[in-house]
C-alpha cells in the first residue's frame, strides 16, 4: 500500500502545512495544496520556493532540481481537486468540529483507498475518525515545527484504524526521512506526554521558593546537559501556549497529579507576560535577547575542617579529593568534630531531614547534589538552621577550583534530582501504559524535545535505584502523589533490570543475571 502513495493532498498551508509540503515534494511526491484563504497557497509556494532557491545558492542542489521540486507543488482550488490523492493530510485549526467536517467533505470526493491523516497535536484521532463513514482509513500523522528540521513524526492509529493504513503511513514518514514514532491515541500522544515533567517540576521548585528561574535554568543546562532551561523554554514557546497545553493534558488525564499545572504561569498569562514574543515572561528581552544577570563571586573565607557523610561512598571519595585539592583539612572519622563543616549527599531528601536522621548539628550542615558528579556546575543546599559562615565556607570550598556553584534553599531532591526523577517517572509510566515501546519513547523524546537522553535512557544513566530512591523520599516527605513511582520503574529497579527494554529475558540470560 505504501508504494501506491504518489500523490498527497495537504489542506491548510500555515507553518505545518508548508513544512509537510516541502518534505513531501523532496521525497518525490506530487503535492496538492488547498487553503480556504485566498492567496494562501501562492504564499506557501513562494515561501517553500525561496527555501529551495537558498539551497541552490548554497550549492546543496542545482537550479534544474529546484525547478523540478517546484513543479511538484500544485494548487487544489477546490476539495474536489483532491480526488486522485492517495493520502490527504489536514493541517487546519486545532478544533475537533472543523477537522470532522473537513474529513466528511473529503469522503465524498476521494477514492475508497485514500488515507485521511490528521496532523493534530492534542485531539483524539478516534474522535476525529468517529464522524467518518470509513474510520478505518483515518490516522494521526503528527509532525513537529519546523517539519524539515524536526526529523520525527508520530504515527497514531485510532481505535478503528486498519493495520494496512498504519503500515502505509509509517512507510511514508520514513520516505520523508523522519523517525516514525508509533504511539497510541492517548492525550498528548508520546512526545507532549513525555514532556510534561520538565516544566511542571521546574515550576514547583520555583513555587516553593527553592531557587529563582535563572538558577534553576543554569542547573538544568550545566548539570543536566539540557539544551535549554525550563523557563527559557517557556518563554520561547510562549506562556499562553505552554500553559494551555499543561491545562489540556492535566484535564484530559482527569487531574493526574504528575501533570498538575502551576498558578505561576496562569498569573503571567493573565498579566500578558507571555515570553520572548512580547518582551517579558520569566525573563526580560531586549532586541530579542534574554537578559541574564552576572553570577556573584564566591565568598572569600579561611579553610576550616571538613567532614563528609559516608552514606554514599563514591560521593564521599569525590568530595574528599576536592577537599584535599583545595588544601582544606579533611576529617576521616565516623562523626565530625564540633568545628567541622559537614557535607551531606542526600537523594530526594532535604538537608534538614538528612542532618537530623544522621544525628548531626543542622547549623553546620550543607548538602551537595552528587547526582551528576562534580565535573560541571555544583549545587549547594543549606537548611533553615545552617549558619551563614558555614554556607559561605561550603560555597568557597566548592568554587575553589573555578567551577561555578549555585546555592539554593532546602528542598528534597535539589533541582536536577527532582526534574530528572520526574522525567524518568513519566517515561516509565508511558512504557507501563504501553503507549509506545521503550526504544521509541527514548528516540522520540531526543528528537522531539531535544533532551540529552530519552527518559528511560536517562534513568539508566543515573541509575534506576537512585531515581526510585529520590521519588520515594520525595513522596514520603511531601505526601504528594505526583512523586509516586511508576510500577515499571519500581519493579525494574528492584529486579536490577534495564529500563530501556521491555523484552522478557531468555532463561539462559536470567541464569547469568542471578549467577
Amino acid at each position: 500500500m505504501s508504494d501506491s502513495i504518489n500523490i498527497i493532498g495537504i489542506v491548510g498551508t500555515g507553518a505545518m502545512g508548508r513544512g509537510i509540503a516541502q518534505v513531501a515534494a523532496e521525497a518525490g511526491l506530487r503535492v496538492k495544496l488547498h487553503d480556504n484563504r485566498e492567496g494562501a497557497v501562492d504564499e506557501a509556494r513562494r515561501f517553500i520556493g525561496a527555501l529551495w532557491a537558498r539551497g541552490v545558492e548554497k550549492q546543496r542542489f542545482d537550479q534544474a532540481y529546484a525547478e523540478t521540486l517546484e513543479k511538484r507543488l500544485e494548487e487544489a482550488l477546490e476539495l474536489d481537486d483532491m480526488s486522485d490523492c492517495d493520502l490527504v493530510i489536514e493541517a487546519i485549526a486545532e478544533q475537533i468540529k472543523a477537522k470532522q467536517q473537513l474529513f466528511r467533505q473529503l469522503e465524498t470526493v476521494i477514492s475508497s483507498r485514500t488515507i485521511l491523516a490528521t496532523n493534530t497535536s492534542s485531539l483524539s484521532v478516534s474522535e476525529v475518525a468517529s464522524a467518518c463513514d470509513y474510520p478505518e482509513r483515518v490516522i494521526g500523522f503528527h509532525f513537529f515545527n519546523p517539519v524539515p528540521l524536526m526529523k520525527i513524526v508520530e504515527v497514531i492509529p485510532g481505535l478503528r484504524t486498519s493495520p494496512a493504513v498504519v503500515e502505509a503511513t509509517e512507510a511514508l514518514g520514513q520516505r520523508f526521512g523522519h523517525f516514525t514514532a508509533r504511539t497510541t491515541d492517548t492525550p498528548g500522544f508520546l512526545v507532549n506526554h513525555a514532556g510534561r515533567a520538565f516544566g511542571t517540576e521546574a515550576l514547583r521548585i520555583l513555587d516553593e521558593g527553592v531557587a529563582d528561574p535563572m538558577t534553576i535554568d543554569r542547573l538544568l543546562t550545566d548539570q543536566g546537559g539540557f539544551r535549554m532551561g525550563a523557563f527559557a523554554l517557556f518563554d520561547l514557546i510562549g506562556l499562553d501556549v505552554s500553559h494551555a497545553v499543561m491545562e489540556s493534558v492535566y484535564h484530559q488525564y482527569y487531574q493526574e497529579p504528575r501533570f498538575r499545572p502551576s498558578v505561576l504561569t496562569r498569573q503571567r498569562v493573565s498579566a500578558g507576560l507571555l515570553g520572548r514574543k512580547n518582551g517579558e515572561g520569566f525573563y526580560r528581552y531586549q532586541q530579542g535577547q534574554r537578559q541574564v544577570s552576572e553570577e556573584s563571586a564566591a565568598p572569600q573565607v579561611s579553610p576550616m575542617p571538613v567532614w563528609i557523610s559516608g552514606e554514599d561512598t563514591e560521593a564521599r571519595r569525590l568530595l574528599g579529593d576536592l577537599v584535599e585539592a583545595a588544601g582544606w583539612p579533611l576529617e576521616r572519622g565516623d562523626t565530625p568534630s564540633e568545628t567541622a563543616l559537614c557535607l551531606l549527599t542526600p537523594y530526594g531528601e532535604d538537608a534538614t531531614d538528612s542532618a537530623l536522621r544522621q544525628h548531626l548539628d543542622p547549623a553546620r550542615c550543607v548538602a551537595i547534589d552528587m547526582l551528576a558528579g562534580l565535573d560541571t556546575r555544583r549545587c549547594l543546599m543549606s537548611n533553615p538552621a545552617t549558619r551563614l559562615d558555614i554556607r559561605d565556607a561550603a560555597h568557597a570550598l566548592l568554587a575553589a577550583d573555578g567551577t561555578p556553584v549555585s546555592t539554593i534553599e532546602d528542598s528534597g531532591g535539589f533541582v536536577l534530582q527532582r526534574v530528572v526523577a520526574c522525567i524518568v517517572n513519566v517515561g516509565a509510566d508511558i512504557a507501563q501504559q504501553q503507549i509506545a515501546e521503550p526504544a521509541t519513547i527514548d528516540r522520540a523524546v531526543e528528537l522531539g524535545l531535544g533532551y540529552p537522553k530519552g527518559p528511560l535512557a536517562m534513568g539508566e544513566h543515573y541509575g534506576a535505584r537512585r531515581i526510585l530512591t529520590i521519588l520515594e523520599n520525595m513522596q514520603t516527605a511531601t505526601g504528594d502523589p505526583r512523586y509516586r513511582p511508576s510500577p515499571w520503574l519500581r519493579r525494574r529497579a528492584h529486579l536490577g533490570l534495564s529500563l530501556t527494554t521491555s523484552s522478557v529475558q531468555s532463561p539462559s540470560t536470567m541464569e547469568h543475571h542471578h549467577a
